[in-house]
């Protein structure tokens, strides 16, 4: 049988419970993916951290919510 892979939560283990760490699993993924800058509308803004964002390609920082730029 085989077992589905946690992500980037498996190294916590067996600790925590199961609900716990899929829905870090899902802030994590949404905090380290890129977004596309409102400026330069590139796809290279990187999270710099809680709420601060960084476009790759113009260099611009901004502000957004704590773990994507903004809403669905």
């Amino acid at each position: 049988m085989a077992e589905k892979t946690s992500g980037s939560t498996k190294r916590f283990g067996v600790r925590y419970g199961r609900t716990v760490k899929q829905k870090l699993s899902n802030i994590e993924l949404l905090s380290k993916a890129k977004y596309k800058c409102p400026y330069c509308s590139a796809q290279q803004v990187r999270k710099k951290s809680a709420g601060i964002w960084e476009c790759g390609k113009c260099g611009k920082v901004f502000t957004g919510k704590a773990y994507t730029v903004s809403k669905k």
